[in-house]
């Protein structure tokens, strides 16, 4: 299943959704501007590598001067443009909602802190890893968890393949972000090695509804 819009109007111009999607996007390019030797560098420079977080180590010469700092660095890389253009799309459908409930700052501050909580569980997971952490996915996956509680039923036209038939149907926010969620839960215990931190996404998730509480405003009486 692959979103492709939400029939939920935002009420305020999304202006922090589009900031992370213009950041995101500027350092890819960034990334493909930079020769393979050079892109291997940066990405284990800027990258969460759970071995260099949990040891204090810094891996490169020109890596962050704490390690711990690459937690925010990492959400900005991505592997690929098929991983940055689906996390943008997940971004763009879902983010201005969440947005629209707690203000452009408070969500930028829950997006960094379900990044970094994501981010978190995938190291408790696997800490003896030495597979750099990239992508923005454990901070998109708060939001998910955010929109599931804020908007359950709002409904999210989805493309659906079918084996060899291909569809466009409406189905309510929780249907779809409750598959996914449990598509994570049932790839989780088989990705050592995949190449995808399935428990990142997982993580990400649940701190969204868990912390969503805490940052969304609270509408004005009339």
């Amino acid at each position: 299943m692959i979103p492709l819009r939400d029939e939920n109007p935002s009420r305020t111009f999304p202006f922090a959704t589009l900031l992370l999607i213009g950041a995101n996007v500027a350092v890819f390019l960034y990334e493909m501007s930079l020769a393979p030797r050079a892109l291997e560098r940066f990405v284990m420079s800027y990258g969460a590598i759970p071995v260099a977080i949990l040891s204090d180590a810094r891996v490169l010469p020109g890596s962050p001067p704490f390690p711990w700092m690459t937690l925010l660095t990492s959400m900005f890389l991505h592997g690929g443009i098929m991983h940055l253009v689906g996390n943008m799309l997940y971004l763009w459908i879902f983010g201005d909602n969440v947005e629209d409930r707690m203000g452009p700052v408070r969500f930028l501050i829950f997006y960094v802190v379900c990044g970094i909580a994501a981010a978190l569980i995938q190291i408790f997971v696997r800490p003896d890893s030495t597979a750099p952490l990239v992508g923005a996915s454990g901070a998109i996956a708060g939001i998910l968890g955010a929109y599931a509680l804020l908007f359950p039923g709002a409904r999210v036209q989805t493309l659906i393949f079918l084996f060899i038939f291909v569809r466009i149907i409406e189905i309510p926010a929780l249907l779809l972000l409750g598959v996914w969620f449990l598509m994570q839960l049932l790839s989780a215990p088989a990705s050592q090695g995949a190449g995808v931190a399935f428990f990142a996404h997982i993580g990400g998730f649940l701190a969204g509804m868990l912390l969503m509480a805490g940052f969304v405003r609270r509408r004005r009486a009339t």
